[in-house]
């Protein structure tokens, strides 16, 4: 066992015989099982003697056999069925230091022992208990490239100087022009919405409703209910999404 090792199964034993402690003194307290005729003195005695020595042979118990059984009540069941035997010859011998006249282990005195163990062990098991490792969380997301210049390059030959390098966010149609939306404003194209697709065919982005294009990088949120959605775009823009093509946007997991 490495330096390390034993530093923490001191620590260990350090904190068990704290929280032992603790139980006889409580139990010494609540005078269960006719403790109370002793003496103040006598009774916390006896009851550390008890826990903390009985407590001693369940974590022994626990420690070599306990940590191989899988489930709470399985295991609790196990270390204090297996202690119990060990634990009533302990507290026979202190009965015997407390005045009784011959060792007698009666079948009150293991079912008492039994009961007792019990509880302390299920404190310990509970107070040692790692929570819960939670489920892992897997998240996903659509990683969307930013498109090639070359891809928009003859659609945006056809914008003005000032939009020519901006970011494109959509494409509206509107009877026999186009509203070309961009991060430097809004310009009106004479342009046939099949055209423009044409050209924009390499670029990345969905036609998400007869009449509307968007950039797959301008895409903020995606909603859709009864039948029909609606994309959240750069610059509050909001593009509706038809049934009919939903199902690009759904395969790239945007709905």
């Amino acid at each position: 066992m490495s330096l390390t090792d034993r530093q923490g199964a001191l620590k260990r034993l350090a904190i068990d015989l704290l929280l032992l402690t603790v139980l006889g003194l409580v139990l010494g307290v609540l005078s269960p099982f006719g403790t109370a005729q002793l003496s103040p003195g006598e009774r916390f005695i006896y009851w550390l003697l008890s826990i903390v020595g009985g407590g001693l042979i369940g974590v022994a118990v626990d420690e070599g056999l306990g940590r191989r059984i899988d489930g709470f009540a399985r295991r609790l069941l196990v270390v204090t069925t297996v202690m119990t035997p060990m634990v009533v010859v302990w507290v026979g011998l202190i009965e015997l230091i407390f005045g009784h006249q011959a060792f007698r282990l009666p079948p009150v005195l293991w079912f008492r022992v039994w009961v007792i163990s019990g509880l302390v062990m299920t404190v310990r098991i509970l107070a040692w208990r790692k929570p819960p490792t939670p489920a892992p969380t897997v998240e996903t997301r659509v990683v969307v490239a930013p498109p090639l210049p070359e891809a928009e390059a003859a659609f945006r030959q056809r914008l003005s100087s000032k939009r020519r390098t901006a970011r494109l966010i959509a494409v509206e149609a509107h009877d026999h022009y186009l509203r070309v939306h961009t991060d430097a404003g809004v310009e009106l194209l004479t342009l046939r919405f099949s055209d423009a697709l044409a050209e924009l065919a390499g670029a990345h982005g969905f036609q998400t409703h007869r009449s509307w294009w968007v950039a797959g990088e301008a895409i903020q949120a995606a909603q859709w209910r009864r039948g029909a959605g609606e994309l959240s775009l750069a610059g509050d823009l909001v593009a509706p999404v038809s049934r009919r093509h939903a199902p690009t946007l759904r395969a790239a997991g945007w709905l």
